[in-house]
């Protein structure tokens, strides 16, 4: 097993119990909850009349069905109006500090939380939301939970968890230009598979990701998930201090030197030792896409969609199902390949950098005829940072919508939906079947530069040809 790591010494400092399953009882500092997978959680929690154990710890928001067009009360949609009223009373039932649409810090889960401060090295955090892994970019263990244990966490700030193994995945090298981090997490899980990482903590490490600004970072853990590890994790270093320091709930005054210490201290051991050790070229990738209905389904810009000969045998039933699904042919290119819908957005894409690096290739340039587009914020203080930076301005320009903060047409819980067999360019982090809102529609997954990309040309197409 994995020995200095920082799983390891995060796990070993919030373990307080060890229980008759052989489970660990993990102490949770971080507990971030919103309206789709904690009302449940709390009609548990009063069907035992139990209180929540420490509200201070639990920080809530809404994202996941606000609307991203009008989100004038009460939501047309009468379940996603009931689900907000729940979150409502119960935080203030429970005395649970809750950041509501239209307080100036409401947005995704995964945006606010560390740009408010609230996510920091060595924390354990808890969110009933698969991409909770985001937050180890700060050298937190985060993991995403169900609903029944957002009950756990509410009553007992605690989880029971079996401890994982550790995958050391390296890439070193400077990432060549139209090559960005959701190309780096998209090429690292086409080469080690969905299910590469069950049972696995991955920690990034290499001179690429020690390159790469926190909220690419986030961006690479964001999909550690996708890859089959229960967390993802970046050591600690001056780049998230850096991004840290003066943040609303980061440490302030002296208690600020002594918290960088301590950070410093849970580093990983240069002699640690790791499960696994897996190394990659940064050189060698390419910007990426997605051709299939997992993650793990993708190629280079300037590959072909793989045939069933060139696959392993365990992904060629999953193979002929995605070409059908997809309607493509193997062997075929994906470039050139037309698309309806373009979509900059999510907890993976959604930030104050995607949209800025997004806004780049938008600028000078319009969205194809027939082409619907549009930019979605993280978060309010996202949008705000990008109005006050006239991006909003580069987008609409361009034929873009503009809207308000949400998931949106990531999982589409809300209006931004597909229509019938739609295919979607877009910076979210799942390409399943159904996933955007229609049960035949489409998604193929890529960078905000690649999806302005599409959106100017009317098709797939390789950004780096847009550089010049």
């Amino acid at each position: 097993m994995s020995q200095g790591t920082l799983f390891d010494k995060v796990w070993d400092l919030h373990t307080v119990g060890s229980l008759t399953s052989g489970q660990a009882q993990l102490f949770i500092g971080l507990h971030l909850i919103h309206e789709v997978t904690s009302p449940q959680a709390f009609s548990m929690l009063a069907d035992r009349n139990l209180p929540v154990l420490y509200p201070n710890r639990t920080i809530a928001t809404v994202d996941h069905i606000v609307p991203t067009d009008n989100q004038a009360r009460p939501f047309a949609d009468g379940l996603a109006e009931e689900m907000m009223q729940v979150l409502e009373q119960s935080c203030q039932k429970h005395g649970i500090r809750f950041f509501n649409i239209g307080c100036g810090s409401q947005g995704i889960v995964h945006v606010i939380a560390p740009e408010q401060g609230l996510t920091q090295p060595g924390m354990t955090i808890a969110c009933g939301d698969s991409h909770t892994s985001t937050h180890g970019a700060f050298g937190a263990i985060a993991f995403g939970i169900g609903t029944s244990q957002v009950r756990d966490v509410l009553a007992s700030q605690t989880l029971a968890l079996s401890k994982l193994k550790v995958r050391k995945i390296e890439v070193n090298g400077a990432l060549r230009p139209g090559v960005y981090a959701k190309d780096v997490i998209l090429h690292i899980i086409r080469s080690l598979g969905v299910k590469g990482g069950v049972g696995y903590a991955y920690e990034y490490a290499g001179t690429t990701f020690e390159q790469m600004r926190m909220e690419e970072r986030m961006t690479v853990c964001n999909m550690a998930i996708e890859g089959g590890a229960r967390c993802g994790y970046i050591n600690p270093d001056h780049v998230t201090f850096d991004y840290l320091k003066g943040r609303d709930f980061a440490p302030q005054a002296a208690d600020w030197e002594q918290a960088v210490n301590w950070w410093t201290s849970l580093r990983s051991d240069a002699d640690a030792v790791y499960d696994d050790v897996i190394v990659f070229d940064a050189a060698e990738i390419a910007p990426t896409v997605t051709w299939g209905i997992t993650p793990g389904q993708g190629i280079a810009i300037d590959q072909v969609v793989p045939t069933p000969e060139s696959l392993p045998d365990s992904e060629r039933a999953i193979a002929e199902e995605a070409y059908q699904y997809m309607d493509l042919i193997p062997g075929q290119k994906l470039q050139g390949t037309k698309v309806d819908v373009c979509f900059i957005g999510s907890c993976t894409n959604g930030r104050i950098s995607d949209l800025r690096e997004a806004a780049k290739f938008a600028q000078g340039r319009h969205v194809a005829a027939g082409i619907k587009a549009f930019v979605v914020p993280g978060s309010e203080r996202v949008k705000q940072q990008a109005e006050a930076e006239g991006l909003d301005q580069i987008f609409l320009t361009a034929g873009f919508e503009w809207r308000e903060p949400g998931c949106s047409m990531c999982l589409a819980m809300n209006p931004d939906k597909l229509a019938g067999r739609q295919l979607s360019a877009s910076s979210s982090n799942r390409n399943f079947k159904g996933r955007q809102g229609s049960a035949s529609g489409r998604t193929l997954l890529m960078s905000p530069a690649m999806v302005v990309a599409a959106a100017v040309t009317g098709q797939v197409t390789d950004v780096r040809e847009l550089l010049n």
